[in-house]
């Protein structure tokens, strides 16, 4: 880990405002990771409500659907029209959903120190950041992993700058399944297919035990 990185979350840990959560600075289980995922009410991450979200574990090389969680939120606006579209979510499916402040602690202890990779997580983790500044005065301090971003470094090279980057054309190129889009679960299980095709796992490992014997 960098110098920078370590600082950070030495102050992330400092200005924690919630000491029950110190578990999310532990060192994480080895060769564990999170795959991510949310529906949300729009696609503007700065007031997007978080409808559905799901969390699959992956231990070594195996993704573990049978222990995902899977979460789906009441909203406290409406829901925009052109989300419905693509998540088939309404005000109404979501009306027994959890409050926000129930979802995020069960999200937060399921998660705990693991690594989350996803598909543009940026997206969700900028939401997920959103709602956690104001209840714990953090960021999440997890390591994040952006599995476009691994299929990027994977096929870009001098010759040939531009990559497809869209989901089905990385599923494809990888001869990987595709499951119904826009469920949480199944696109969380996408991401995670994604990061062992490349040997996510793998690298991760090495790169954590190369960090060790430095330090």
């Amino acid at each position: 880990m960098s110098l920078l990185k370590t600082w950070q979350r030495q102050w992330a840990l400092k200005t924690l405002g919630d000491a029950s959560y110190r578990f999310l600075f532990e060192p994480p289980p080895a060769h564990e990771w999170i795959s991510l995922d949310c529906e949300t009410s729009s696609l503007d991450p700065k007031t997007a409500e978080i409808l559905s979200i799901a969390a699959v574990p992956i231990r070594g090389n195996r993704i573990c659907h049978a222990d995902a969680l899977h979460l789906t939120l009441r909203p406290e606006h409406a829901i925009a029209p052109d989300s419905i579209v693509i998540h088939q979510l309404r005000q109404q499916d979501l009306a027994d959903g959890l409050h926000v402040d129930e979802a995020l602690p069960r999200l937060l202890h399921f998660i705990g120190s693991r690594p989350i990779l996803g598909y543009y997580l940026e997206f969700d983790l900028a939401i997920l950041n959103r709602l956690l500044r104001p209840r714990l005065g953090i960021r999440l301090p997890n390591p994040a992993i952006e599995v476009s971003g691994l299929y990027y470094d994977r096929k870009v090279s001098a010759y040939r700058p531009e990559v497809d980057l869209r989901l089905s054309s990385i599923l494809q190129d990888l001869d990987l399944p595709d499951l119904p889009r826009h469920d949480p679960v199944n696109d969380a299980v996408l991401a995670a297919m994604i990061f062992l095709k490349l040997g996510g796992a793998d690298r991760w490992i090495s790169k954590t035990n190369a960090a060790d014997n430095n330090s």
